[in-house]
């Protein structure tokens, strides 16, 4: 299966200006023999989440006969997980994925897309609701704050937790567990009584392995067979989906501004099929974790509709009116940002 990268439109509707300014002035068409080198930082191993990004670097080196070239940088090899904001700040990167429920201070507009039960039924709304949450005023400017542009969210699907010990097959069995749950999950989670933390995704195995939480939760299947719960855990839930992580791909804004205009083109024609790519893998990973964990004998947990809906009416309102008081306080208009994603599910078909 081909992976690869896409770009968003926000990229397009933020630099669009930009470049046919340069067109219009009659500037040179870029050589396509100019050499461009941007390092590209991700976390954990190559797997589903990435492969958009492996696509990327591939379409680019491929349609520019290698004057272009992305490299890759797995496994927090040049910048910590929760640093790659910092990084892109400062010019040690050009490119690089965030979580933006790992350092939710830096970016508190951006967390609104964390948030439980948002009304994502699939991933083509999630990526229109994404698309058009990246292009918001407030967004952008607090990303500018960074040098970055939010470009392609990498649409990680619903959360599902593993874990050890007793199975919570009931809502008040969440009670007391430590749990690893980020942004609004977390939240969603404390409100059943269970104890959140934050770890960047590199280190939930050696969390779970060591006792410091007894479950976790990871974007479907894919993220949980790839940082390896499956070969500590004894259960996993398969209905639960609290919600999911938003986990933009971000850009230098120096260095797009940098990047010959025919190299631009490259990258944004690479869109619609970037994010094929990704749905594709997500799909493909799933058919394979499912029956492998089946096969692995790990009990399967699955709520009842009542159980789930009790879940939701206790949950997802009151972290979203936090939210936006929080946001209040920050100067963010959480409400504006709220009324978005709903608005824009709601026209997609949600």
């Amino acid at each position: 299966m081909r992976r690869g990268v896409v770009w968003s439109r926000a990229a397009a509707g933020l630099t669009g200006a930009l470049f046919a300014g340069a067109l219009l002035a009659g500037a040179p068409a870029a050589q396509a023999a100019e050499k461009v080198v941007w390092n590209f930082s991700l976390w954990g191993p190559p797997r589903a989440a990435t492969a958009a990004a492996d696509f990327f670097a591939k379409t680019v080196a491929e349609k520019t006969a290698g004057n272009f070239t992305m490299r890759m940088h797995y496994g927090e090899a040049v910048s910590p997980a929760k640093e790659n904001l910092d990084s892109i700040k400062v010019g040690s990167i050009e490119i690089g994925m965030v979580c933006t429920a790992y350092h939710p201070g830096k970016n508190p507009a951006m967390t609104g897309l964390d948030l439980p039960f948002l009304p994502f039924p699939n991933l083509d709304i999630q990526q229109t609701v994404h698309e058009a949450y990246y292009r918001h005023p407030a967004v952008v400017a607090e990303m500018k704050r960074w040098n970055a542009i939010a470009v392609f969210s990498n649409l990680l699907p619903q959360s599902e937790f593993m874990g050890v010990g007793k199975p919570p097959k009931a809502l008040e069995d969440w009670k007391g567990l430590r749990v690893r749950a980020i942004g609004g999950i977390g939240e969603a989670m404390r409100v059943l009584g269970a104890v959140p933390t934050s770890v960047p995704a590199p280190e939930v195995y050696t969390s779970l392995e060591r006792g410091m939480v007894n479950a976790a939760a990871l974007p479907s299947t894919y993220n949980l067979a790839a940082m390896r719960l499956h070969e500590i855990s004894k259960w996993y839930t398969a209905n639960m989906a609290p919600g999911t992580s938003n986990c933009p791909t971000v850009v230098s804004i120096d260095a797009w501004n940098a990047l010959p205009a025919e190299y631009k083109k490259i990258l944004e024609e690479a869109y619609p099929a970037g994010y094929e790519v990704l749905k594709a893998a997500y799909k493909e990973a799933d058919s394979v974790n499912l029956p492998m964990f089946r096969k692995l004998g790990l009990e399967e947990i699955r709520y009842s509709d009542a159980q789930l809906e009790e879940f939701r009416q206790r949950a997802a309102k009151s972290v979203w009116d936090k939210w936006v008081e929080e946001m209040k306080a920050k100067g963010v208009p959480g409400d504006e940002l709220l009324k978005l994603i709903f608005d824009t599910a709601k026209k997609a078909g949600a």
